[in-house]
């Protein structure tokens, strides 16, 4: 049986692979993709947020190599960057509760 942290491995490179491909390269994510991705699995993240542009922002601040895709390495760096904004946050609502 799988531990914890190979399952939620397994789990991100699954959800790439879900998105990647449909039109056109399988080892990427054209800015299409992206949203839908997006829209999908981070339902409540893209809701939360204002900004009309903001799939338009994360695209190209993911595409380091200004490909206008996002290959598996560009997806993890956000998926990192989210990761560590959610545990702040809820350090931040543990540190409130405290006092």
């Amino acid at each position: 049986m799988p531990s914890q942290l190979q399952s939620a491995m397994d789990a991100l490179i699954t959800v790439f692979y879900k998105y990647s491909g449909n039109d056109g390269d399988k080892y990427k994510l054209n800015k299409g993709e992206l949203k839908q991705l997006l829209n999908s699995e981070l339902t409540d993240f893209l809701m939360s947020q204002k900004d009309p542009m903001l799939v338009e922002k994360i695209m190209n601040d993911l595409d380091s190599n200004k490909d206008n895709e996002v290959d598996f390495n560009e997806f993890v760096v956000l998926v990192a960057a989210l990761t560590v904004a959610c545990n702040d946050f809820f350090q931040e609502k543990q540190k409130k509760k405290a006092n």
